[in-house]
């Protein structure tokens, strides 16, 4: 309720109150009116039992003790009479605030004199600006107060309470004197504010959002990013989202190319951690920067996290001899380099024992499984190379082809081809026989002619040429190729091929013409025997 509206009400009937208490109207005149109380009170407002009159001329009033105004009694040091008031109902039990004013019944012209002021909340809630004003007659001068006094003028006393609580009294003592015989009147007011109160608690939410990642990766690695998103803030905040888009060559491990997290409510300092497992599909430097966005347009961004994937490459070599001869064993080299600019984790090199060929050693720990040859090269760091080797045998002729393979961690197998064309080398055998010696003059004697292979490679073009001295006289000629006789020589057509191990006979029939110690003479070439090969057989002429 508005003090303001009920104000002159309540001035009226404090006047009224207040001027009949200083006259010196009895006690008893009052007693039954509703809402006013009478002494006597003791110096600090307090109701006492009443005992002889002040005034010996008034009448004697007796009284038991008994509450009267808005608390009990208390000691007996100094008697007052006391008015009192509610309001704004004028009933204690239904009103706010409670003034009683305490005064003396007489006091003497010019001799100081106190009287109190006993303002009260009556309410269960805390009453504010709370003043209490006092109109003091013209006859009335006041020299002290406590608490002090603000002077409004024309005798208008006022003096702010403040804060008043639930039951709370204060009391106001004013100290003055009668400047003139006759009756004292003052008329004191109260005012007061009561506060409906309510309170809305102001949080500021706030967003912050960390992302972290490894600085380098090698690209076949599957790698998570972490977000932390905190609510470093007041208040509860809602609809979290954290977004990332990932540059191109980089997916997450179920194939987007954005990581998007349903965060939910954040409370308030609370953090929370998410990762995305991701995959690149090629090398490279891949950078993003996450957000994250909440409820009322909060939006945050990390810090920009860069990632190098980086990717080994392998090349392979392999060398060896283009041609050997059987009974000759092959020594293949080996060499891996890693071009790329990545660790080859778990390098391997393997070699498949070619057909036709046995192991018979390895460099490097090389160790034979199976038909295969094995290196394990650990970790090859980017530009890093080692270069092993393998020895074959074989006994076979023509030619072996062996393959390398070179295998790592997150590189590309690679393989590479060496060959070796493995020839016999021949080896002929030339060996002329007479079948008859000695031999008479007149009789015709056989000389067999025998080439033998016996190397590891086909003869070509073997040749064979016979030659005659001037006891003999050709007959016949037979064997592996045709012969053609001119003079004392004769000449055989080339053999095409005599395979290593195999033989070819020819047969040259003479007749014995002379007496004497005579040689058969006997010369052959091949495809690669280009100085004759020559063999002499005597034979003895007789008569």
């Amino acid at each position: 309720m508005n003090w303001k509206s009920i104000r002159p009400f309540v001035s009226a009937v404090a006047v009224g109150l207040v001027a009949c208490a200083i006259a010196g109207c009895e006690a008893s005149d009052k007693a039954n009116q509703p809402g006013i109380d009478t002494g006597p009170w003791d110096r600090d407002g307090r109701p006492v039992a009443k005992s002889e009159p002040a005034v010996a001329a008034e009448p004697q009033v007796k009284a038991e003790p008994q509450q009267v105004g808005f608390w009990w009694p208390g000691d007996q040091s100094r008697q007052y009479q006391w008015v009192t008031m509610a309001y704004p109902t004028g009933d204690p039990r239904t009103s706010a605030i409670g003034i009683e004013k305490g005064v003396p019944r007489e006091v003497r012209l010019n001799q100081p004199f106190e009287y109190l002021i006993r303002v009260t909340n009556l309410s269960s809630v805390t009453l504010e600006d709370v003043v209490v004003t006092d109109q003091l007659g013209s006859n009335f001068r006041l020299t002290d107060s406590d608490p002090d006094a603000l002077d409004g003028g024309n005798g208008m006393y006022s003096w702010g309470i403040g804060s008043l609580g639930p039951r709370e009294m204060r009391v106001i003592r004013v100290t003055g004197l009668a400047t003139a015989e006759g009756m004292v009147t003052s008329c004191a007011t109260v005012t007061y504010n009561s506060l409906l109160c309510s309170s809305i608690t102001v949080v500021e939410p706030q967003l912050r959002l960390t992302k972290s990642g490894p600085a380098e990766v090698l690209r076949c690695d599957q790698f998570a990013y972490t977000y932390e998103v905190t609510n470093p803030g007041t208040g509860m905040l809602s609809d979290v989202k954290i977004t990332d888009r990932l540059p191109n060559g980089l997916k997450t491990t179920d194939g987007n190319q954005t990581v998007n997290i349903n965060v939910g409510q954040l409370a308030p300092g609370q953090t929370r951690a998410f990762r995305a497992n991701v995959e690149a599909a090629q090398g490279g430097r891949f950078a993003s920067m996450a957000t994250a966005t909440g409820g009322g347009g909060l939006e945050a961004k990390s810090d920009e996290v860069a990632t190098m994937a980086y990717a080994p490459k392998l090349e392979i070599t392999k060398t060896g001899p283009e041609m050997l001869f059987i009974g000759r064993d092959v020594t293949y080299e080996i060499t891996v380099k890693n071009t790329g600019d990545g660790v080859a984790r778990d390098a391997v090199i393997e070699d498949v024992v070619p057909r036709g060929a046995i192991f018979v050693s390895a460099s490097d720990n090389g160790t034979l499984t199976g038909n295969t040859v094995r290196w394990n090269l650990g970790n090859l760091p980017a530009g890093g190379s080692r270069t092993v080797n393998v020895r074959f045998g074989t006994d076979q002729i023509g030619v072996i082809r062996n393959e390398a393979k070179a295998m790592a961690y997150c590189a590309e197998a690679v393989s590479a081809t060496a060959q070796t064309d493995y020839q016999g080398i021949p080896a002929i055998l030339l060996e002329v026989v007479d079948a008859t010696d000695p031999i008479r003059v007149g009789d015709n004697v056989t000389y067999v002619i025998t080439v033998t292979n016996q190397g590891s490679a086909v003869a070509n073009r073997v040749k064979i040429i016979c030659n005659l001295e001037d006891e003999m006289q050709f007959v016949s000629a037979s064997g592996a190729t045709t012969a053609t006789a001119t003079g004392s020589k004769i000449e055989f057509e080339p053999l095409g091929s005599l395979a290593a191990g195999a033989e070819a006979t020819w047969r040259v029939v003479v007749k014995a013409v002379a007496v004497g110690d005579v040689r058969f003479k006997t010369a052959m070439t091949s495809s690669i025997i280009t100085r004759p090969v020559e063999e002499t057989e005597s034979t003895n002429f007789y008569r």
